[in-house]
């Protein structure tokens, strides 16, 4: 943890906190209640899933960040490694009204957003009456997304971003927190539909879902044969998640902290002066100007999760390779090479320099 050095404050104003090493960097009017409050509730919230899902706590990191900030979240990895398990944990931990879509290649936009319906009143009159789908919920699970059609796939733009519905031109506004976490299976390609890059950019992280060593696996099997339930606390609700996103934004980015933000992202564009070579080589187009904001809300609960009222360089290169290994586009020879994009994107951080 970073020791903090603050200058002096004038005896008629209400102390404050600064960025440290930046004098005059903006301050900020986060108590150090909130901060010990967010970190408390944070590594509850961590350790309550953390005893259903056997390791994989890069993961659970991950997609506590993305919901603190309001974000979305694709999960890729092979079935079995326990990604709708994590869903359900936490929707428990959170008190969250939960739902689950299997994408498929007959799914229909309004078997996820709903359709209107013909129905009568009690004098026999016909109306049409909206009957809602399981988008309208807190925390969706869209499982396999890329085996739906791009038509279905769209159905999710709108609410992603914006957080409604529009149905007939009449638009319903979600309940909100409201978070999509998306599963994809990058083994079994076939039948399937590559998400396109409009909608790959609305995802705030793109996580890998790594397999287990045998540890692990040992500790996932002998809970099987045991059998044991697992209690899962009540931490938070969606009223507290609301209230955490307005402290977040207290918390300090110093002038030199945003600039390294955007210098990360321009250096996944092969056109940027130094760029690394395996940039220039293999890439057709760079992140987008939302990895920059991602990367600052990333940044800024990983430091209010350890205590600290500002942003360091360490926050902002924390998340990198999951903010930005969806976003960046390979082109005819990367891809012929299979070049490992999160390698490129580990690339640009060890060329950037942490400059106050």
């Amino acid at each position: 943890m970073n020791n903090e050095s603050t200058s002096p404050e004038p005896v008629d104003k209400p102390p404050t906190s600064e960025s440290p090493g930046h004098p005059g960097a903006p301050t900020t009017d986060l108590q150090d209640a909130e901060t010990e409050g967010f970190r408390r509730d944070y590594h509850r919230i961590r350790d309550a899933i953390g005893s259903v899902i056997v390791g994989q706590h890069r993961v659970i990191d991950s997609v506590l960040t993305a919901m603190f900030c309001g974000g979305n979240v694709l999960l890729e990895g092979v079935p079995g490694l326990g990604k709708t398990e994590l869903v359900k944990s936490l929707a428990r931990v959170l008190d969250l009204d939960f739902r689950r879509i299997q994408f498929t290649p007959d799914l229909m936009p309004a078997d996820i957003i709903g359709t209107n319906i013909m129905n009568t009143d009690e004098s026999g009159r016909y109306h049409f009456e909206f009957r809602r789908g399981p988008i309208f919920t807190q925390l969706l699970l869209a499982d396999e997304i890329n085996r739906a059609s791009p038509k279905t796939q769209s159905a999710l733009l709108e609410t992603m971003q914006e957080g409604t519905v529009t149905v007939g031109g009449e638009i319903s506004t979600l309940e909100q927190p409201f978070f999509v976490l998306a599963t994809q299976n990058p083994i079994e390609q076939e039948g399937t539909y590559p998400l396109p890059e409009a909608q790959l950019d609305r995802f705030m992280f793109k996580v890998v879902v790594g397999g287990l060593d045998r540890e692990e696996l040992n500790e996932v099997v002998s809970r099987t044969i045991l059998k044991q339930p697992i209690e899962l606390p009540t931490v938070l609700d969606g009223a507290g998640i609301l209230r955490i996103r307005e402290t977040l934004d207290k918390v300090v980015v110093a002038d030199p902290l945003r600039d390294y933000a955007v210098r990360l992202v321009l250096s996944t564009h092969p056109g940027t002066e130094g760029a690394p070579d395996g940039v220039r080589q293999f890439v057709r187009w760079g992140a987008s100007p939302r990895a920059a904001q991602a990367l600052i809300r990333a940044a800024r609960v990983r430091a209010l999760g350890e205590g600290r009222a500002h942003v360091a360089f360490e926050d902002i290169a924390g998340f990198a390779t999951e903010v930005l290994q969806h976003r960046v586009l390979l082109n005819y020879d990367g891809q012929a090479e299979n070049v490992d994009v999160a390698q490129l994107v580990s690339d640009c951080v060890a060329s950037l320099e942490q400059t106050s």
